[in-house]
């Protein structure tokens, strides 16, 4: 075996034993599902990052920078990332404070309905089944890349892994070793990224160059390449696109289960805020190393194809051995990693919200829910076989369902005096039907919707108009509406002014971070590009009215208002 090998088999052996001691320390359901409500901050946000930075941030997102939009994936503020924040503030605190199993068995206590839960658990595993069956392709690719076996051999041993290891160790174990990969591929991305760019003379340098690539000419600007043959026409629909994509994956980030339910396992609702704030930093800064790097490959080799093995290619060519090695162990973690989180995500809805077993201890509910989870791991493998991998588009397809189906009913759940139970049902089904319909008909090339008519957006707002007109000829219970109530009452034990003080130290962070991010966006992109392109007039430091400009700046302008929002309600929630 080489280096490379030996190291993600390594990787895999830890990861293995970490799951057999976690295994052994899970005694009843709360342990399994929730990790007993115990989680520090620390692993909270370990495994809010590692199950989103999986095998399609890695391999698809970064083949996508490298091949068509490096300077669009660099330069555009992180919207989606926001909805961390939003998104435990309005509906994650109050996701913990019910102390409800999953986020599917929170809206049918809220709504006081099993189908209400019936549904969300459906959605579960539909959607995050495709993200499951995405993560467990993208970890075979590079087993089939990096050792001795074929594709099909690679889908088997990946698969093998994280099933034994899921069944084993549940939410105790994903969270340990999501934060131990976190920590491995975070760092493995900045490193990777010094030695990209050391290659090339730094960043201006390489910035310079990437600007006026011949193959690549429109690779640095703020739309990336468009026109015919390409996903967009024009730079317009760029835009269009790239601002609903954010808009639906920051609601993705505020409500999606294997983001949100990361929060029911959470020590205290200050964990849950203060992770939520990290996170947020921590996943912009690590997907702006990663895309930059990735961009930059060009430079050493601009026709690497399929472009979702960019990251491998570097990791072999312009990196020491032993660096490569651990980019690649990384890279291998992040699959694993997203992979345990989404089989546990869908076994736990099919064992706790589909089919609830009435069990008469928890030995025996511990088992049912192992059986269900084989099962559910079983299909994937078989459906892995038979699809084609597509790490990007899948992934996008699947992900932002629950920006159309969970969106609307999650923070009227919380916000909403009027919404009844059936509201909820149907708009959970309406939002993902008007979405996955739409989008299948236009991938089949039945309809072709213009960039401003996506589905994510037509199935929002049906689940919100479907919920508002079915909910006007219900009528709320008296169950439902002191469930609500019930949410929007602080318990004793989060009020500390101490624990207050810590938590807007969180927000305090946000802020500076946007900041931050505009001021290097215009020192080490906007100037240096407008320079190599040569828009700037004679003694002009920054054009101030480019498009280019007004995306660094909307760093700060997205960012700060979260932070002072965030530090203002934390006081007034907390403090007193």
């Amino acid at each position: 075996m080489d280096i490379y090998s030996t190291c993600i088999l390594i990787s895999i052996v830890i990861y293995l034993c970490v799951g057999s001691y976690a295994g052994r320390k899970v005694k009843h359901l709360e342990d399994y599902f929730v990790v007993g409500r115990n989680a520090p901050t620390l692993l909270i946000v370990g495994t809010l990052v590692a199950s989103v930075l999986s095998t399609n941030v890695f391999l698809g997102e970064t083949g996508f920078s490298y091949a068509s939009q490096g300077g669009a994936y660099i330069l555009w503020p992180a919207i989606w990332v926001s909805g961390y924040i939003y998104g435990a503030i309005f509906f994650g605190r109050f996701l913990r404070r019910s102390e409800a199993l999953t986020v599917a068995e929170f809206f049918g206590h809220r709504f006081n309905s099993k189908s209400v839960q019936a549904a969300a658990g459906v959605t579960i595993v539909l959607a995050l089944g495709g993200y499951l069956l995405a993560v467990t392709q993208g970890s075979a690719l590079i087993l089939s890349q990096l050792t001795p076996l074929t594709y099909g051999q690679s889908l088997f041993v990946s698969w093998l892994c994280y099933t034994i290891f899921t069944l084993s160790a549940g939410s105790r174990g994903v969270v340990i070793t999501d934060t131990i990969m976190f920590l491995l591929f975070t760092i493995m991305s900045f490193v990777a990224l010094y030695y990209i760019l050391d290659v090339h003379g730094g960043w201006l340098t390489s910035l310079t160059e990437l600007v006026n690539l011949e193959n690549k000419p429109e690779l640095m600007t703020w739309h990336g390449v468009v026109g015919t043959n390409t996903e967009w026409e024009t730079p317009v629909d760029y835009f269009i696109w790239a601002i609903i994509i954010g808009v639906a994956w920051s609601l993705v980030s505020a409500v999606s289960p294997w983001q949100s339910s990361r929060y029911l396992m959470a020590k205290s609702e200050h964990v849950v805020i203060r992770s939520a704030c990290i996170a947020a930093i921590v996943v912009a800064v690590s997907n702006l190393a990663l895309f930059a790097a990735a961009t930059v490959v060009n430079l050493s080799k601009d026709d690497i194809f399929p472009h979702e093995e960019t990251m491998i290619w570097a990791a072999m060519n312009m990196m020491p051995s032993i660096v490569g090695a651990m980019l690649l162990a990384g890279i291998m973690a992040a699959a694993l990693s997203s992979a345990t989180t989404f089989l546990s995500l869908v076994g736990f809805s099919v064992s706790n919200d589909i089919f609830p077993h009435k069990q008469r201890d928890d030995k025996s509910g511990l088992r049912f829910s192992r059986l269900m989870m084989l099962i559910v791991g079983l299909v994937t493998l078989l459906l892995s076989f038979f699809f084609p991998p597509n790490l990007f588009w899948l992934v996008y397809y699947v992900g932002t369902v629950f920006a159309s189906s969970w969106g609307p009913v999650a923070f009227m759940s919380i916000w909403s005096k009027t919404i009844t139970a059936r509201g909820a049902f149907w708009g959970i089904v309406s939002g993902f039907a008007g979405n996955v319909i739409l989008r299948l008909f236009d991938s089949i090339g039945w309809i072709e919707l213009p960039s401003y008519l996506n589905p994510i957006i037509i199935g929002g707002l049906l689940s919100y108009i479907v919920i508002v007109l079915v909910s006007h000829f219900d009528k709320v219970s008296n169950t439902e509406h002191s469930r609500r109530l019930a949410l929007h009452k602080t318990p004793d034990k989060e009020r500390c002014k101490k624990q207050a003080k810590r938590t807007q130290w969180a927000a305090i962070a946000v802020i500076v971070f946007g900041i931050s991010l505009s001021v290097l966006q215009l020192t080490y992109y906007v100037y240096p590009y407008q320079s190599a392109t040569g828009t700037l007039a004679t003694g002009e430091l920054i054009n101030w009215f480019s498009i280019e400009t007004f995306l660094a700046l909307c760093w700060a302008g997205i960012f700060v208002p979260f932070g002072i929002i965030t530090y203002k309600i934390i006081g007034r929630s907390y403090a007193k």
